[in-house]
């Protein structure tokens, strides 16, 4: 069982309203409390399972749907887009807002953010813009493209921002990144099996009302800076080195490029001087590594890191 309470708070668009959840454990104060970072197209409340899963062992556990995603964008329909500007900042900046709410209600206990996806490169972005804020960080279903594609897909995804406007839907944009992941795994049953080996997951997602947008040009334009930024060495000497960073992926995810890109992202954590630092890729695993067929085992590994790093 686990407590549930939901609020809401600015973003720091100075517009919207941010929907954020906390689950807090049944019985007695939290030992810690991990911060949930959602990817593109999805929201923090497909997280319930691993959530009570966490409070199931003593952790509060809180998340907040991005700005264009899950319920913070049900008030005008902005599905798929974060800003006209500056939307990474913005993201991220919600981010700690987040965390600092979150630090003033259970202080003086560990602090996590766990991200996932897109997620993953905003959390990144956050260790790198507030360094030695949380205690440590879960990276999952990360990864990094080439620097000379995510120049052109964001000169090309800009463009069409200027010409058709940052909230334009492009098919030939969507079709060069998301939708290009599930062409590994044809013949494809659905057009989401790229996430998981398991079927009844893939439904779901394909089912949810707030999983259907397609991302604007303006968010991948937004993303593929934030891309940008997290490899630049200027961006991750900023990082604190003694902050504990744990990266889990499956080896047949597209985004982590079946692992390569996964170990690309370790490489710059560990140039950069981080002290404490795993990776673990699970052998079949696709996208959503909390949501495989091996999820229980995926779960068992999240709380043994966060177990070992309580101290």
């Amino acid at each position: 069982m686990a407590l549930t309470q939901q609020f809401r708070f600015p973003s720091a668009d100075g517009e919207h309203e941010y929907f954020a959840k906390l689950w807090l454990p049944d019985e007695g104060s939290p030992r810690a409390v991990v911060q949930l970072v959602h990817g593109v197209a999805e929201y923090v409340e497909r997280y319930d399972s691993f959530a009570r899963f966490l409070t199931g062992h003593g952790f509060a556990v809180c998340g907040e749907d991005h700005l264009g995603h899950g319920r913070t964008a049900e008030a005008d329909g902005s599905y798929g887009w974060f800003a006209d500007r500056d939307g990474w900042s913005l993201v991220t900046a919600d981010v700690r807002s987040l965390r600092q709410r979150m630090g003033e209600r259970f202080p003086g206990i560990p602090y996590f953010l766990l991200g996932h996806s897109m997620g993953s490169f905003l959390t990144r972005t956050y260790l790198c813009r507030y360094p030695g804020t949380v205690d440590g960080a879960i990276l999952s279903g990360t990864g990094q493209e080439s620097a000379p594609l995510i120049f052109f897909g964001r000169l090309l995804s800009g463009a069409i921002a200027r010409l058709r406007g940052s909230r334009h839907v492009s098919p030939l944009i969507h079709g060069m990144s998301l939708g290009a992941y599930n062409r590994k795994f044809a013949p494809n049953r659905t057009g989401a099996d790229w996430t998981s080996r398991d079927e009844a997951m893939v439904d779901a997602y394909l089912a949810d009302p707030f999983c259907r947008h397609t991302p604007t040009v303006g968010l991948y334009r937004d993303m593929l800076g934030g891309l940008a930024y997290i490899a630049s060495p200027r961006a991750l000497a900023r990082m604190d080195p003694d902050t504990p960073v744990y990266l889990f992926s499956g080896d047949h995810d597209p985004v982590g490029s079946f692992g390569k890109g996964v170990r690309k992202v370790y490489g710059y954590f560990r140039r950069s001087g981080t002290r404490d630092l795993e990776l673990k890729l699970y052998p079949g695993g696709r996208h959503e590594m909390l949501n495989e067929l091996n999820r229980e085992e995926v779960y068992a590994d999240v709380l043994s890191w966060l177990e070992r790093h309580l101290g």
